[in-house]
């Protein structure tokens, strides 16, 4: 399937994961540590590409559940907030690999109608349809 691209981020890297990352309008910059859980300095305030890939996550999840609401099932949920952990370790192949899992509260909605909206938008967000069979990811739906 071909796709049409809207939009394009750019960003550049230093130093990998104990350097400098920054996009190409400079709005975001910010210095990388490895944690000490993974054996590195894990300096004071710098942030590791897993809390980047979170947080992109979470906020572009939120989103298309809140399109799916709206556009696909016609629901008015009066809140959607989206907690993203993104874990990072080896792998049996030898290498690293990634795990997330999200958790949605949904306001205003039954626990049927906010899991058939969580679960329909993990098929439209575009950062579940680039991890989906390669990265674990869990889904737990909360209501409010």
């Amino acid at each position: 399937m071909a796709l049409k691209v809207l939009y394009t981020a750019h960003a550049h890297a230093t130093g990998g994961r104990n350097g400098h990352t920054q996009s190409s309008d400079g709005i975001v910059s910010v210095d990388l540590s490895i944690p000490k859980a993974m054996g590195g300095p894990g300096k004071p305030g710098t942030t590791t590409p897993e809390d980047l890939f979170a947080a992109g996550y979470a906020a572009c999840f939120g989103s298309a559940a809140e399109f799916v609401a709206k556009s696909m099932l016609k629901l008015n949920p009066s809140s959607i907030a989206i907690d993203c952990a993104v874990g990072i370790g080896t792998n049996d192949a030898g290498g690293f690999g990634l795990k997330v899992d999200m958790v949605a509260t949904v306001g205003g909605l039954s626990q049927e109608d906010a899991e058939k909206l969580i679960h329909t938008a993990h098929q439209v967000c575009p950062y579940s349809n680039a991890t989906r069979n390669n990265v674990d990811v869990s889904l737990t739906v909360k209501t409010v």
